[in-house]
């Protein structure tokens, strides 16, 4: 009803007054929370409960990702193990097909954890670059305080449903902006599929494309639908998150609709300088 009477109001300004220049309502996001901003300018385009602690599933994974990247070397070899197998499939996780026995490298892992969002994969290197994935949350943790991101905390490797892990979404921006800057995560974040031996992953980020490119997907029935999304547009890189989200549709026709608005106020500021 707000957006309806503003948009009447703007209408009636309109006519009433033809040189009267009205900026559009922002455009409606159904997600808990929603926040975007310019990578390069720290321009806030879009701010919906940001700073509230919430669930984020498997964006859990970035920071993953993050961590391993500083502990390893892409050409190391992890053997899974059953365990890390077995881990997945009691929590009716999603996983990479990952078997106990084969041999894997870190570059591997690291495609199988940021595209098929694998549980499995986030295991065998939490267990590995830990050692032990109680060491290896410390280590997430502690990366996190590096990166000021103090409303954001770890229980696991996976984004799994557990008491105590927390993080906003103007922190997950934050780890976004810091992620993409590492140039290995940056390309897998983007490639829509990669195969490994006998193993194909596929990204499940479905807003790839037309200059979006990254970052994670996430879901759990206590996060909601979550997205950890990047776009290049004319010239500008946007990052934004949206959390909480009722469907998997809805996650990304709002980060669709934040983009574009982003673009066009980008482009609305860039005229009214001339």
């Amino acid at each position: 009803m707000r957006m309806r009477l503003g948009a009447l109001f703007a209408l009636i300004l309109i006519l009433a007054f033809p040189g009267t220049a009205v900026a559009a309502p922002a455009p409606p996001v159904t997600a808990r929370v929603a926040y975007l901003v310019d990578a390069a300018t720290g321009t806030i385009h879009y701010a919906k409960r940001q700073t509230r602690r919430v669930p984020v599933a498997s964006l859990t994974k970035v920071m993953t990702a993050y961590v391993v990247r500083r502990e390893s070397s892409l050409d190391d070899v992890i053997r899974i193990t059953r365990a890390d197998v077995s881990y997945a499939a009691a929590r009716g996780a999603t996983t990479g097909g990952l078997r106990a026995g084969e041999r894997l490298t870190v570059r591997a892992l690291l495609y199988a954890l940021l595209l098929n969002s694998g549980a499995d994969a986030s295991h065998a290197l939490a267990e590995r670059y830990g050692p032990g994935t109680r060491t290896f949350v410390a280590k997430m943790n502690a990366a996190a305080r590096r990166l000021n991101l103090r409303n954001t905390h770890y229980v696991n490797p996976d984004g799994l449903p557990a008491s105590g892990a927390y993080s906003t979404g103007r922190d997950q921006v934050a780890l976004a902006r810091v992620a993409m800057r590492d140039p290995v995560i940056a390309t897998i974040a983007r490639t829509k599929a990669r195969k490994f031996g006998r193993h194909t992953w596929h990204n499940t980020n479905e807003l790839l494309g037309h200059g979006v490119i990254g970052l994670k997907t996430g879901y759990t029935s206590a996060a909601g639908y979550c997205l950890s999304f990047v776009a290049t547009k004319s010239g500008h890189t946007y990052m934004g998150v949206v959390l909480g989200e009722a469907t998997e549709a809805r996650r990304y026709a709002s980060a669709r609709r934040m983009i574009n608005w982003a673009v066009g106020e980008t482009s609305a500021a860039a005229r009214g300088k001339r």
